[in-house]
């Protein structure tokens, strides 16, 4: 074996036959200092312009030759996923890499309180089927469930950024609560969160975020952006367009919302029964038609970084695993089923 690198002293390592003398000696090379015992010699040299480092471990003819320890390592390092999965195989799936938009009225179930634990149960188990395909989540929750700032802004003098910052307060709350949940099923999870409340759950810092995908680990970040005047669909664009979920291939970014519709319609469906649903918009005609998908904030910064965006239902069984593997299921903006090239 041998290591070699540049500006480092040279030590060279190397046993000699059993009939060498017991006794030590030394002698001088020209520059170098040669000094030799019975189990080894140790050779030091020191150049005026350049110092290097060289281990060279190596036996003696009459001891025969033995495998270079270094051969025997595997040429890459294959980390463990959660369920025993091995990470550095890849899911044959339209996404390797998503994030997942729930509102807080989603996981409010029927309203009855302000969350229900059927409903994060749910998104916890389909989440997990998911992540031992492969496939890494990462989810950002809303807290209309609890509280919602721009409904309370003006009420007994509150002013429209505390009440956002109350909100932001309420999407930890559900974060911290889907991340027992999934805990509870053996999902290993991550909250962050958009300010400081290390107590309960780490900063925002995106390359760690990025670091616990790629340990196989659920990322759930709350506090929307930690502005107020910005939604929680915002948070979810813009952790796309931060790369968060940028993993080399074309189209490996997508945010997937789930809500309590099937998806975009023409009309309300609550009011209109023959409200038609739209397999696929452009981001254009979400925001010319003024649709109720997302703030136009978020549609625009998905639009700019072409980040196609699924809306689907989430009370029924299953529409998250179709919607994280790829599946067509609810509505696509930005996007055609077959090709996910984005289109405006």
């Amino acid at each position: 074996m041998a290591v070699s690198t540049s500006f480092l002293p040279i030590i060279s390592f190397s046993p000699i036959s059993s009939s060498s003398s017991s006794t030590s000696s030394s002698s001088f090379l020209g520059p170098t200092l040669v000094q030799t015992h019975h189990q080894g010699s140790l050779i030091m040299s020191k150049q005026s312009s350049f110092r290097r480092l060289l281990i060279n471990c190596s036996a003696s003819s009459d001891m025969g030759s033995s495998p270079d320890p270094m051969n025997l390592r595997p040429n890459h390092m294959s980390s463990m996923g959660p369920f025993g999965m091995q990470m550095n195989d890849k899911p044959s799936y339209k996404w390797q890499r998503v994030l997942l938009k729930v509102s807080g009225e989603a996981l409010a179930g029927d309203h009855s309180q302000n969350i229900d634990p059927k409903i994060t149960m749910a998104i916890a188990s389909e989440v997990a089927s998911v992540t031992r395909l492969g496939i890494e989540v990462a989810i950002v929750v809303g807290g209309g469930n609890i509280f919602r700032g721009s409904s309370w802004a003006g009420s007994s003098g509150l002013d429209r950024s505390s009440a956002d910052y109350i909100g932001m307060l309420a999407t930890v709350m559900n974060a911290i609560f889907l991340q027992a949940t999934m805990e509870s099923i053996g999902i290993p999870t991550r909250v962050q969160t958009a300010f400081r409340m290390s107590e309960v759950a780490e900063p925002y810092i995106r390359r760690r975020a990025v670091r616990h995908l790629e340990k196989g680990r659920v990322v759930i970040f709350a506090a929307g952006t930690g502005n107020p005047f910005f939604t929680t669909d915002t948070a979810a664009a813009l952790r796309c367009a931060e790369n968060v979920l940028f993993v080399g291939p074309v189209n490996a970014e997508v945010v997937l919302k789930a809500t309590n519709v099937d998806g975009v319609y023409d009309d309300d469906p609550r009011h209109n029964p023959n409200a038609r649903l739209h397999d696929t918009l452009t981001y254009h005609e979400v925001t010319s038609k003024d649709l109720s998908v997302m703030d136009m904030t978020a549609i625009t910064l998905c639009q700019e970084n072409n980040i196609p965006v699924v809306v689907f239902n989430l009370n029924k069984p299953g529409n998250i695993t179709k919607a994280i593997k790829g599946e067509q299921v609810g509505t696509l903006i930005g996007g055609t089923w077959n090709s996910m090239v984005a289109r405006t």
